[in-house]
C-alpha cells in the first residue's frame, strides 16, 4: 500500500470512518472503474453498471453500516490519462454523490460519503 493511501486509511480510522479502497490496477476504463468502485463499496447485485446506477448506489449505501464511508481512489490518474472523458464523468458522479451525502445534502440517514483521490 502506498504511503498516501495508508495515510488516508489511517485518517479515516482515526475519525471512526469506514475506509473503502479502490484497486488502482482495475481503473483502466469506464467499465473497470465502475466495477472497482462497486467492489470497494460492496454494491448489491442489482447495481446497473452505468453512471446513473453509480449515483443511485453511492447515495444509498443502506447495505453498509451507519457512519462516514471514505472511498479512497489512489491511481485515479491512470483513468484520467487513458480516458479523460470517462474520468471526468466518474469524478462528476462521485462529487455529486459526496455533496448529496454531505451535511447540507438531501439525504437524511446517518451515512456519509467522502471521496479521496490521494494522487
Amino acid at each position: 500500500m502506498s504511503e498516501a493511501k495508508k495515510s488516508e486509511v489511517d485518517k479515516a480510522f482515526a475519525r471512526g470512518a469506514h475506509p473503502h479502497l479502490i484497486d488502482r490496477g482495475r481503473t483502466l476504463d469506464m467499465a473497470s472503474t465502475l466495477d472497482a468502485i462497486a467492489e470497494a463499496l460492496s454494491f448489491p447485485g442489482y447495481f446497473g453498471k452505468n453512471l446513473d446506477a453509480l449515483y443511485d448506489c453511492l447515495t444509498d449505501l443502506s447495505w453498509l453500516p451507519p457512519g462516514e464511508h471514505v472511498l479512497i481512489w489512489s491511481g485515479s490518474s491512470v483513468l484520467r490519462e487513458r480516458d479523460p472523458k470517462a474520468y471526468l464523468a466518474v469524478r462528476s458522479v462521485l462529487s455529486d454523490a459526496q455533496r448529496a451525502l454531505g451535511p447540507s445534502g438531501d439525504r437524511t440517514d446517518s451515512r456519509r460519503l467522502t471521496v479521496v483521490l490521494p494522487d
